[in-house]
């Protein structure tokens, strides 16, 4: 069966809002160490960006430098994240996550990954199969550089 470029369009439209809604509800009911979604995000983030400014947080996760500077605040009072001074910048700040900081997010993603599998339980072998690969064909679509 083929599909047309609007037409997969409209369905990661329709579905991605759907999944995103559910991870976030799983968020919000296990409150891993009382962290909230946007917090969550930027420790997801922080993770896989050693050294991130800011602005590359904010960047990547949607929000206004103000927006993202209560979150990272919040993090690093709570002793989830450290914030550093960029030793050949100064006005660039360094952002990483402490051993805390890591645990915290650790546990939030086995969590929601648990929930996850009890959803695609529902699922036929060959449907998982299916949202695999799906999945793996659209991480470099949404990973590659936007171009101008």
């Amino acid at each position: 069966m083929q599909s047309s470029v609007n037409e997969c369009a409209r369905e990661v439209l329709e579905v991605v809002p759907l999944v995103m809604r559910a991870i976030r509800g799983e968020l919000r009911t296990q409150r891993r160490g009382d962290v909230s979604v946007p917090q969550f995000r930027t420790l997801l983030f922080l993770s896989r960006h050693e050294n991130a400014s800011l602005s590359e947080m904010a960047e990547h996760i949607g929000l206004a430098l103000p927006s993202m500077s209560r979150i990272v605040d919040i993090l690093v009072n709570r002793g989830l994240a450290t914030r550093d001074t960029h030793h050949g910048d100064r006005r660039r700040m360094i952002l990483t996550l402490t051993t805390r900081g890591r645990t915290t997010l650790r546990l939030a993603l086995e969590a929601t990954e648990a929930y996850l599998r009890v959803l695609f339980e529902t699922l036929s072998s060959n449907e998982r199969a299916t949202v695999v690969k799906a999945m793996q064909v659209l991480r470099p679509v949404f990973t590659k550089p936007r171009s101008a």
